[in-house]
């Protein structure tokens, strides 16, 4: 397709000139479309962690060892959300794109969609500008190494906290005496994720800041920012590895182990329960009446005393028997299979959506590094890093679908807010 340059050069006609500007308008009310729905995805994001983070703040009962995971999670896609990465690559996308392929001028659409990106910090706004307008980094290699390594960085742990929601779940359904354990020791949930936080660093972070001395190459022009290795097969299959093959093996194995525990014991309590009422019989007291006497009277005298009697159910016999502890102990256990059911349910929503959101980027970005980027245009490794970001949004949405006590947390919190927003108009 021409531009209208060429066609003015060339001696084009009216016609073709009134095609390019259909073309021209068109494509910019997609960069559109696709801008307001990226900025709708940052402030899913953003509030959706941001209300789970409040969640916690505001009801105690959520402060328990397994909820703490899940707070680390939210934590890490709040930061996904509100931090310089989603704000720049979302115009990187489109400017280099659209200038370098439509030749469009970006002026106008940034003047229709500002508002939109405006709420972030001033840190977002600063670093997202100059890339807006020119489509080129300008910052210098400090902050695009800064924003590449946070990007990484909140990403991994991102997965890892995954992991250790995972591993939580196998220990309640699989051990747990061993969970009941560990609820109260909140120093070891604190170290468990401070270490999720530096292995994510410690995946990309020395590659990010280092590569270019240890290398001393520079695969990317200058006015370009992505991480040196991305060019580099080994690299890079082994920090995919890493981000994502490991935890989505951990992920795997500890839903495996949930899934064949929960079946094994349905199994038993199914076997148990043909073999108890093949052999019990219910022990019941016939129908009988309460009269207001100490004595039993006769037949005769119960006639006559009738207005003084309440008449009774079928009672069974209550007593501290071996047979009525076994009933409560079945109970008990029955209780148990059903909660563990719903949190492997849960857990397994969870794991979906992330298997879902992650396996793009991390098949495509090896495919990419194997043919050295000639099968793969880098602008659509930039499209599926979207995914990624997606589930940062979806992962609060989950959290009261799935977890009755978040229901009842954000339900608490929505109340105070409306009682706040109540004394402040009145």
């Amino acid at each position: 397709m021409k531009t209208l340059k060429q066609y003015e050069q060339t001696g084009g006609n009216v016609s073709a000139a009134n095609e390019y500007t259909v073309v021209k308008n068109q494509t910019e009310g997609s960069s559109i479309f696709l801008t307001v729905l990226s900025s709708l995805i940052v402030v899913l994001i953003v509030l959706g962690n941001s209300v789970v983070i409040l969640a916690f703040i505001v009801d105690r009962r959520l402060r328990n060892r397994s909820n703490f995971f899940l707070l680390n999670l939210a934590i890490c896609d709040f930061l996904v959300g509100k931090s310089v990465v989603l704000p720049i690559s979302l115009w990187s996308i489109i400017t280099v794109y659209i200038e370098s392929t439509l030749h469009l001028d970006l002026c106008n659409l940034w003047s229709q969609v500002h508002v939109l990106v405006l709420y972030h910090r001033a840190i977002s706004i600063t670093l997202s500008i100059p890339y807006t307008f020119t489509g080129k980094w300008m910052l210098g290699k400090f902050l695009c190494k800064l924003w590449i390594t946070f990007d990484y960085t909140t990403t991994t742990a991102s997965a890892y906290s995954v992991v250790l929601i995972s591993y939580d779940r196998f220990l309640s359904v699989n051990k747990a005496v061993l969970h009941q354990s560990l609820q109260n020791r909140h120093r070891q949930t604190a170290l468990n994720m401070i270490l999720i936080w530096i292995f994510s660093f410690l995946v990309y972070g020395p590659a990010v800041l280092l590569w270019e001395i240890i290398t001393g190459t520079n695969n990317f022009p200058e006015d370009s920012c992505r991480a040196g290795f991305l060019e580099t097969w080994y690299f890079i299959l082994g920090a995919s590895t890493l981000d994502f093959m490991l935890p989505l093996l951990s992920i795997s194995f500890f839903n495996l182990r949930i899934y064949l525990e929960i079946l094994k014991r349905s199994a038993k309590r199914q076997n148990h329960s043909i073999s108890r009422f093949s052999k019990e019989k219910a022990k019941d007291i016939g129908p009988f009446t309460i009269t207001n006497n100490t004595v039993l009277s006769s037949p005769q005298t119960n006639e006559k005393r009738q207005n003084n009697s309440v008449p009774c159910m079928d009672l069974k016999i209550i007593s501290d028997s071996p047979q009525t502890n076994e009933r409560l102990d079945r109970l008990n256990k029955r209780n148990k299979l059903s909660k563990d059911k719903k949190a492997a349910k849960s857990l397994a929503i969870l794991v979906s959506v992330f298997i879902l959101c992650w396996s793009p980027y991390s098949i495509f970005v090896c495919v990419r590094a194997v043919c050295q980027g000639h099968c793969a245009d880098f602008f659509y490794i930039e499209v599926t890093v979207w995914f990624i970001w997606t589930n940062s949004a979806i992962n609060p949405i989950l959290y009261p679908v799935c977890h009755k006590s978040f229901r009842k947390a954000f339900k608490l919190l929505l109340e105070r807010f409306m009682k706040f927003f109540l004394v402040q108009q009145f």
